[in-house]
């Protein structure tokens, strides 16, 4: 097994290599903008580190969100584009599970909740039992409509850290934005399991921002 994984729902352009037992090469940058500037890099980089080629990969790993929409998009067709050039096959893994993954790692045990910024005052979020089961659909929400929901529980993620009026517990330690690391270590044990995986579609919980003007100016003759 070797698995690359990456995830760009989140500020973080994350990517890593992991065989199944370990991860043998990683690589984290937190910059929102730059997405599409630092993915492939960062691929190149980590698959130099680990003294292999795009070829040997068994499997890609990608988060598929919440995510805002443009950053989500760049690895998720990124990981297709691997897919289809390698035959390998694209595992799809909610980015919040891999949040909830890491902060097991990180010491975390349940019930908690995970909050990623969703921008526009909202978060994206969902409630777990333990690092390995989600007990709540994704969802977006502006926090205070949830208070009553996540109210005395640990959180974690940029989310619970933007709004701690209603993410009281925080915990030291705690990951704050995805780990392709934890990604890729969550799908090692699935994959071991037999569980199942979510396509390798984007998960978008609402419109985009771009839209289409409502009554523009055609220029073009007819």
């Amino acid at each position: 097994m070797l698995l690359l994984a990456l995830d760009t729902a989140t500020p973080a352009v994350t990517v890593a290599l992991h065989d199944g037992d370990r991860v043998l090469a990683e690589s984290h940058q937190v910059d929102a903008r730059r997405h599409g500037e630092l993915l492939l890099p960062s691929v190149d980089r980590v698959l130099r580190a680990a003294g292999t080629k795009i070829d040997a990969v068994t499997g890609i790993v990608v988060g598929v969100g919440p995510g805002p929409y443009t950053g989500l998009r760049v690895g998720l067709v990124t990981a297709a584009a691997f897919g289809a050039a390698t035959g390998a096959p694209v595992h799809g893994l909610c980015t919040l599970d891999g949040l909830a993954y890491a902060a097991g790692q990180a010491g975390l045990d349940g019930p908690f909740t995970v909050a990623t910024d969703a921008r526009r005052k909202e978060v994206y979020w969902a409630r777990y039992a333990d690092p390995r089961t989600r007990v709540t659909e994704p969802a977006v929400d502006r926090p205070a409509d949830i208070a009553e929901q996540v109210a005395g529980e640990p959180a974690v993620g940029a989310g619970a850290l933007l709004y701690p009026e209603v993410f009281t517990r925080v915990p030291d330690g705690m990951p704050e934005y995805q780990s392709a690391a934890a990604l890729a270590a969550l799908a090692a044990e699935r994959l071991a399991s037999g569980a199942d995986f979510l396509p390798d579609r984007p998960l978008y919980l609402r419109r985009p921002d771009a839209q289409v003007p409502a009554n523009y100016k055609v220029v073009t003759p007819k």
